[in-house]
């Protein structure tokens, strides 16, 4: 177990194994897991909304996004937790390690369509939209593009390990994590 204060991110889109990873780490390492994804989910069924409807209301209203933000940034403040959710790297700028997941759109449609029982077909177009709506949306509210991957420390194609392959990739970034930066200085947080 690493010693100190570790604050870790989690993002990718849909499909790419952020929750399967975060939730194997806070077990492994006992790290506090928090989910933004689940943050919005809750706030959708909190508002009476499918996911869909809600992701089209939170395009017009920007407090939703920005309370989501909130709570992780809030959650940043703890020691030894995995913040999970696609804008975590960019809002937690000081976390002392951004990982992006990724693995390409049919492989994620396969996942998602096995998660949420739904066809390969009809999973993809759901990304898609999905994926299409969020990167507009970030882009218009914080003038974030998603697509930049210049953040991260450390970025992984999933489609080419499974969850323990992943994990295992993770834990030896975190196990040799330096508590110094590039200059010799301690991190600031």
């Amino acid at each position: 177990m690493p010693k100190g204060c570790l604050v870790i991110t989690v993002s990718g889109l849909a499909g790419s194994g952020t929750t399967t990873l975060c939730r194997n780490l806070a077990r492994h390492y006992g790290f506090k897991h928090i989910y933004a994804g689940l943050i919005f989910r809750q706030m959708a069924k909190e508002m009476g909304m499918s996911l869909q409807e809600f992701q089209e209301y939170a395009e017009l209203h920007p407090e939703i996004d920005r309370e989501v933000d909130k709570r992780q940034v809030e959650a940043a403040k703890e020691c030894n937790v995995v913040i999970e959710g696609r804008l975590a790297g960019w809002m937690v700028e000081n976390a002392d390690l951004k990982i992006w997941l990724d693995a390409p759109i049919m492989e994620r449609a396969k996942r998602v369509a096995r998660r949420e029982n739904l066809s390969v077909e009809e999973a993809f177009v759901r990304i898609a939209e999905r994926e299409k709506g969020n990167r507009k949306r970030y882009l218009n509210l914080y003038g974030i593009d998603i697509e930049d991957k210049s953040i991260y420390d450390l970025i992984i194609n999933t489609a080419h390990w499974g969850p323990d392959g992943v994990f295992a990739i993770v834990k030896a970034a975190i196990d040799h994590l330096s508590p110094v930066g590039d200059a010799g200085v301690k991190k600031k947080r």
